[in-house]
């Protein structure tokens, strides 16, 4: 497939405006060949990845260093959380700070909104449905293709860099409006009540889906902004698919009851408890903030409690006495960062992690190599509150 180029697209991929772009375009234009992409088209915001230190290592904070010395950002930028709460303690290395410092520094000096969190679909003021937008976290792009009627593919953070850099995305995939609609559904045999139930469903239907779209039918209708984030981020993370939708078909149906249920918490419910709670992946937002703060009332947790929010909602919450009553209940607050891949959790100090979240579970398990016992946030704080 050939990307047709305009001819100022084409000068900038020759290197007329320097190496930075050429770059980016090039990056742009392998992924419209390889999806199809007649042209590339404007996108409107860009979020990116790649900010944990954890996630991109010491070649990826090079790179970012080189790029941003002649690249800047010509569409809002926001990012992903990085690897800690900066204006707290820790017990990290010198080394990851330091590394981590050099991101951020890369990252604000081509231009872009410091917003760290993974949930900028609840942070900022969002362009008009059928709009374009590049997103490369997973759970964003999902939630914002299938919630806020946005249009984006899945983007890795190389991709969602190049789209800043350039302002352009390939015109592919789930930005044509003919392909948003799903080819297969998700036929459920199983009740589904909490934002772990939800969770597990995304985790099974990404790992069962192909396709950039699956429905689940009449079953997400008027679902709460928690198991909406708990449905995307599993989904997400577990395999292509990029969107969910609600339509009714006569298609292709896949089906999900108590048995597939069972296999995804056998593969992530890796331990009976753990001596950690930890909550916010993907970060919590005020209704999630609110809620928990009406769970707990009075009580304190009987075990160290991470809770995981923007900086901006953290301070929102204050304002509201929130944070005061979850802190007075030993919960620890951290702005900036997520539970996905945090070097805060680790298995030197932490033998099991108690997270309702499928997507936390996922790498906890597999990239911070410490066990899971995976639970709904209702049946977390009545069981580890006192």
């Amino acid at each position: 497939m050939i990307v047709d180029l305009t001819k100022e697209e084409e000068e900038a991929l020759d290197g007329k405006y320097g190496q930075s772009i050429s770059i980016a375009y090039k990056i742009l234009v392998s992924i419209g060949k390889a999806t199809d992409a007649e042209r590339l088209i404007p996108v409107d915001w860009v979020h990116l990845s790649g900010v944990n230190y954890n996630t991109i290592g010491a070649a990826g904070v090079n790179f970012l260093r080189k790029y941003s010395q002649e690249t800047r950002f010509l569409v809002p930028t926001t990012i992903n959380p990085m690897g800690f709460d900066s204006h707290k303690q820790t017990n990290l290395s010198e080394n990851f700070k330091s590394q981590q410092d050099q991101i951020v520094n890369a990252y604000e000096k081509m231009g872009t909104i410091p917003s760290f969190s993974c949930i900028p679909y609840e942070l900022f003021q969002l362009p008009e449905r059928g709009h374009n937008v590049s997103f490369a976290e997973s759970n964003a792009a999902v939630i914002v293709n299938s919630v806020f009627g946005l249009h984006t593919n899945k983007e890795s953070s190389l991709s969602a860099l190049a789209s800043a850099v350039t302002g352009k995305a390939p015109y592919s995939d789930l930005r044509i409006s003919n392909l948003r609609d799903p080819k297969i559904e998700i036929e459920i045999d199983t009740e589904l009540n909490t934002e772990l139930d939800y969770g597990v469903l995304g985790y099974f239907s990404g790992k069962s889906v192909k396709e950039s779209c699956v429905s689940f039918g009449a079953h997400i209708n008027n679902i709460d902004m928690y198991k909406a984030k708990s449905l995307a981020a599993a989904l997400g993370t577990s395999g292509a698919c990029g969107m969910f939708s609600n339509k009714e078909i006569t298609g292709e149906k896949i089906s999900f009851g108590r048995e597939e249920e069972n296999s995804v918490m056998d593969e992530l419910n890796t331990s009976e408890s753990g001596d950690i709670i930890a909550l916010g992946s993907p970060q919590l937002g005020m209704y999630e903030l609110s809620l928990l703060s009406d769970m707990i009332g009075n009580k304190k947790f009987s075990k160290q409690c991470m809770i995981f929010c923007p900086r901006s909602i953290y301070e929102k919450a204050s304002n509201s006495g929130i944070v005061q009553r979850l802190e007075n209940a030993g919960a620890n607050l951290i702005c900036d960062a997520c539970t996905c891949l945090s070097p805060l959790i680790t298995p030197e100090e932490f033998d099991g992690v108690i997270t309702n979240s499928v997507k936390a579970a996922h790498y906890l398990n597999k990239s911070n190599r410490v066990s899971v016992c995976l639970n709904d946030v209702r049946s977390i704080v009545k069981e580890y509150t006192r």
